[in-house]
């Protein structure tokens, strides 16, 4: 089976109103807290979390995207840093045990129901 993957946007703000805290930005944050939750994460060999330099959506920070093949991509913006890693987590395991990569609004965790920012098909068979 292919690997499903998180891509983090290094380089997002820490908040619309604050670039860095502690000299870290936001999105470096979210990967280094990210990385250590998945160490004990029961889907940690399902998943690569991938840093990427931008996401390219600067106004929405942290952002993060969600892809495995056959499956729609989904973007979120709008997280904050240090609250949603495990938020995260969790709806990667339910894209995971989707059969398109869709998961209903209100089935997601909370802080992923709203800022959604993209939702790409799948590429065609």
């Amino acid at each position: 089976m292919s690997k499903h993957t998180i891509f983090i946007c290094r380089s997002c703000a820490f908040s619309s109103q604050q670039k860095d805290y502690l000299g870290q930005r936001g999105g470096k944050h979210l990967l280094t807290q990210l990385k250590e939750l998945q160490a004990t994460w029961q889907y940690k060999d399902q998943f690569i979390i991938q840093e990427v330099s931008c996401l390219s959506a600067c106004n929405r920070p942290c952002t993060v995207a969600f892809a495995a093949p056959h499956k729609t991509t989904l973007m979120f913006g709008d997280l904050p840093p240090m609250t949603s890693p495990s938020s995260i987590l969790q709806f990667a395991e339910q894209y995971f045990t989707s059969k398109d990569g869709l998961i209903k609004r209100q089935d997601r965790p909370e802080i992923l129901q709203k800022g959604i920012l993209a939702r790409i098909p799948p590429l065609p068979l």
